[in-house]
């Protein structure tokens, strides 16, 4: 069953005073709501970086999965980007593992290699989002409004 995602935006509201602005409410949701991502490509884990920061979210980037798993204990994302092939544990082992561990976060898997069997799989583990890369901001953020959604 493939999922679809929902977009939920909000407006920066300026006050008279021009020199102030204020935030909506999911704005300020946004700077509080944690998203970890996990690729081994630098590149990608830059890329993602710099799409997401715009977007004020509270980032952790990690280049491996155990790495991720490691840093746990300081905090559970609302949401969680991992890339599927990675080497050691992909996303899925990944995903597995943090069933089996009792860690539940909205996960979206990203990956260059759309394999049918691989994706049905992932959904099963509990991805809300499966894209392909490259991807769309607007597609990337639609996934992670729908996985902020879910945690909440």
């Amino acid at each position: 069953m493939l999922h679809q995602p929902i977009s939920v935006w909000g407006d920066l509201l300026v006050s008279a005073n021009a020199s102030t602005s204020l935030l909506a409410a999911d704005e300020i949701s946004k700077m509080t709501t944690r998203i970890a991502v996990v690729d081994d490509d630098a590149s990608v884990r830059t890329a993602l970086k710099r799409l997401l920061e715009t977007s004020s979210y509270e980032l952790q980037i990690f280049e491996s999965a155990c790495e991720f798993i490691k840093n746990l204990p300081r905090g559970i994302p609302e949401c969680l980007i991992t890339d599927l092939q990675m080497p050691n544990m992909t996303g899925l082992e990944l995903q597995h593992h943090l069933n089996r561990s009792g860690v539940k976060i909205p996960t979206i898997v990203i990956t260059a290699f759309d394999e049918p069997d691989t994706r049905e799989k992932c959904f099963v583990a509990g991805a809300v989002a499966y894209l392909l890369k490259p991807i769309r901001k607007a597609t990337l953020i639609d996934a992670i409004n729908k996985a902020i959604e879910i945690s909440k």
